[in-house]
Formats: C-alpha cells, sequence, structure tokens
C-alpha cells in the first residue's frame, strides 16, 4: 500500500473519529441537558434496526453498482451514462426509502405536523393561492394566528406551492410528493455529471458518476424535499457552466437564472449557491457574454413572488426570530458548529472525505507534473476548485448558526457537490463498497426522521 493510499485512510478514520466523538459527546449532552433534540445524535432519527420490501433491491443495486459501475461508466457513450446514472440514483433511492416499508418511509414522510402537505390535507390554506402568498409572512411566528407548521414557515413559498400545484393537478397526498422528491432529486447526479463534464473533463466525471449514483444522502433524499431542492439547485448550476462554456449560451443562461430564482424560493439557505456559481463562473471565465441571460431569467420568480404580495426578506427576519422561538434557540451552537461536520461525513460517506484530501493536493500535483499548461487550465485543479466552491459554501451555512442539526437532511444540496472528489481516489471499487455499506448501515439501523 503506498502513502497515498494510507493517506486516505487516515482521512477516512479521522472522519470515523469525529462521528464517533459527535454520537458519544452529543448522547453525553442529551442525557443531561435534553438541549440536542436529536435521539440519536448527531443524526435526527431513532435506533430501530429493522428490514423492509426494499432490502433486497437496495442490495441488488449497491452490488451491481460495486461490480460493475466503473467499468460502465468509462465505456458507455456519454448519453448513455447519464440515462444510467439517472436510473439507478433513482433506483437506489427508492430502494432505501422502500427500506422502511411504502407508508413509512415513502407515502406519509411528506403528511407528518412538520410537513408541507399539513396545509393541503385536511384544510386547504393554499385554496386562494394569491391571498395565500400575501398573508404569508404573518403565519411565521410561533404565537402569530394559525401558525404555519415548521418546514412551511422555514421556507419561502415556493416550496409549499410545488406541493399545492401537484395537489391541483391530481397528484395529491404523500405517495404522489413523496414520488415527486425522489424522482425529481434522482436527477441531481446527472446535473452535477454535466457541470463537471464541461468544467473539468469528461474524464473525471466519469469516475465521479459511480459515486455520485451510490451516495450515502441518498438516505435522506428519499423521501426528503430537500431532494427536490438540491436537483433545482444542481441544475441551475449545470445550466450556468453550460452557457459560460459555450454551449447554446442564450437559452441555458435563461434556464440558469430561472431556476436559480426559483431556488431562491425553495429555500433561503440556498442563497449560498451563489458560491458555487461563482466558482462555475470562475472557471468558464472566458465566456461572460451569456451573463444578462442568466440575469434576465433570474429577476423572473422574485419578480412573481414580489408582484403577488409576499416579500422575501421580511419573511427571512421573520423566520430568523421563529427559529430562536423554538428548537434552534435551545440547541447549543458549540457543539453543533462540529457535530454538523460529522453529519456530513455521514451524508457524503468516507470515499468523499479521501476524495478531498486528494483534491486539496491536485493544484500540487500538477504544478509539479508538467509545464505545458498551467494549473488553471488542468482538469484536476479545476474539479478541486468546484468541489471546494461547495466545501465553502457548506462552512458558510455552519458558522452562520441557522443550521443547528438536521443537516443530514439540510446540506442535501450542498452535499452532492462534494461527492465529484471521488473521481481523485484510485481504487473505486474498494470505496464504492465503504460508501454502500455505510447507507445500508444507517438506513436499516436508524429510523431517520426525514
Amino acid at each position: 500500500m503506498n502513502r497515498d493510499h494510507l493517506r486516505d485512510l487516515f482521512a477516512a478514520l479521522a472522519a470515523a473519529l469525529l462521528v464517533t466523538t459527535a454520537a458519544v459527546i452529543g448522547t453525553a449532552i442529551e442525557h443531561r441537558h435534553g438541549t440536542l433534540h436529536v435521539s440519536w445524535p448527531p443524526l435526527y432519527g431513532h435506533w430501530e434496526p429493522h428490514v423492509g420490501p426494499g432490502t433486497p433491491a437496495a442490495i441488488v443495486v449497491a452490488v451491481t453498482v460495486v461490480a460493475y459501475g466503473p467499468l460502465l461508466a468509462a465505456r458507455l457513450p456519454w448519453r448513455a451514462l447519464l440515462v444510467t446514472a439517472c436510473g439507478t440514483a433513482t433506483a437506489w433511492t427508492f430502494s432505501l426509502a422502500l427500506v422502511d416499508g411504502w407508508q413509512r418511509g415513502i407515502a406519509r414522510r411528506l403528511t407528518t405536523k412538520y410537513e408541507y402537505l399539513q396545509v393541503i390535507d385536511p384544510v386547504n390554506r393554499f385554496h386562494d393561492i394569491p391571498a395565500a402568498l400575501r398573508d404569508f409572512t404573518n403565519h411565521i411566528l410561533y404565537h402569530s394566528p394559525d401558525a404555519w407548521p415548521a418546514h412551511i414557515a422555514g421556507h419561502p413559498p415556493a416550496a409549499t406551492l410545488t406541493f399545492v400545484l401537484l395537489d391541483r393537478i391530481g397528484l395529491g397526498g404523500g405517495a404522489w410528493a413523496g414520488v415527486w422528491c425522489i424522482t425529481v432529486g434522482a436527477t441531481a447526479a446527472v446535473a452535477v455529471l454535466v457541470t463537471v463534464r464541461v468544467l473539468a473533463g469528461e474524464s473525471l466525471a466519469r469516475r465521479a458518476a459511480p459515486f455520485l449514483v451510490l451516495a450515502p444522502a441518498a438516505v435522506w433524499m428519499g423521501t426528503s424535499a430537500d431532494g427536490y431542492f438540491a436537483a433545482v439547485a444542481a441544475w441551475a448550476v449545470a445550466f450556468l457552466a453550460l452557457a459560460v462554456t459555450g454551449h447554446r449560451p442564450r437559452s441555458t443562461g435563461l434556464a440558469s437564472g430561472l431556476l436559480f430564482g426559483l431556488t431562491m424560493y425553495l429555500s433561503y439557505g440556498l442563497t449560498l449557491f451563489a458560491v458555487i456559481a461563482g466558482g462555475a463562473l470562475l472557471l468558464g471565465s472566458r465566456r461572460l457574454r451569456p451573463l444578462p441571460y442568466v440575469l434576465a431569467g433570474f429577476v423572473v420568480v422574485p419578480a412573481a413572488f414580489t408582484f403577488a404580495g409576499f416579500n422575501w426578506w421580511e419573511a427571512y427576519h421573520l423566520l430568523v426570530t421563529r427559529y430562536y422561538q423554538g428548537a434552534g434557540g435551545i440547541r447549543p451552537y458549540g457543539y453543533w458548529v462540529w457535530a454538523n461536520l460529522a453529519c456530513t461525513v455521514l451524508l457524503v460517506g468516507p470515499a468523499t472525505v479521501a476524495g478531498l484530501r486528494r483534491a486539496g493536493a491536485a493544484p500540487v500535483r500538477q504544478g509539479l507534473r508538467g509545464r505545458l499548461r498551467t494549473i488553471a487550465d488542468a482538469p484536476e485543479p479545476r474539479l478541486a476548485l468546484l468541489v471546494f466552491a461547495a466545501l465553502l459554501a457548506l462552512l458558510t451555512a455552519d458558522l452562520s448558526g441557522m443550521s443547528k442539526a438536521e443537516t443530514e437532511r439540510i446540506w442535501l444540496p450542498f452535499a452532492l457537490w462534494l461527492l465529484p472528489a471521488c473521481a481523485f481516489l484510485t481504487r473505486p471499487r474498494a470505496w464504492l463498497t465503504a460508501q454502500a455499506a455505510l447507507a445500508l448501515l444507517l438506513n436499516h439501523l436508524l429510523l431517520t426522521g426525514w
């Protein structure tokens, strides 16, 4: 075993130690003070070993990707690879969700007292959408009349409106909402692959593909609305990357702007995707002419909601107040500021930790390797920049104090952009095995809250 492989293992072991420390200290804090408000620190979930109808399918998908994923990723035509990646990611997420059974794993996830469907069934508080938008901010604070459930209050109204519109077209109820989130969420892997290909080269995108498909994050992608948010944000970046690298810059620029605008109205925290967008712009800086189209697309969604009577800034400031009225005001920042990172380790898996270690060394390796091209033009440093832009966004969210606990769900959109770091690894099957094992253990030993 060479030094690079040993360093990879040490990085993974250090990450495992971080998770163990967060679990031990978190359990002690919760037992003594009850301030963490999670049953199995640092994750929001309960210890409940179980199997379900999705267990055989999840094992089959995992074994298949470990055995054939790297080979197929290297040999399939590019479009066939994207279709295969999307289908496999969908199968992986559905099978993990079904470990908890259809009702508990999918159909009821978005119908609990905190979730979006509470305002649709049995009493549809969005029967008059314009009136609901005008009145939205009046129900954010805990003690306001008919205060919104936690997730409705905690997000701009485009999140809830998605499920309202699904209900309007005949796809109402928790089952359709769950299927929507899983199916749309699985396309995020394709968006990341497209971005990596145009910004850092097809070879690295192909090497990253099996890891994006078999991510432990799929445990929370099914079923969580944040999986849907992750896909919207990922496609916004993908279209931006296509625009600034000369791929139909007008249409892709407009599409990127529209999706970035929608992203802002799905989750306040996803404004930090500006950091990832900045990384994409930097890597595609030779073509900035599409930016007017991006900006033109971007203003559409904010203008529509503002015209309808919803004030984004007012709502955000009210949300901050509500956050500290609830568990956010009780959960200790001193614990969660580092324990959130332990959640992230479980979200992205040991392979990503090892990949991030290698990504940090990529510019140095490239600088020592050759003189014919600059480091900025080399694929590996370009991918490293994209990955570290996502890491910077995640760390900013962490330091803000607005993400104390439940980050295995909240940070899904950012975590997906760390997974391409696995393209730097040289033993993909071993690391894919570790990724799959972690996901299967988490899903079978814990009943996750989301």
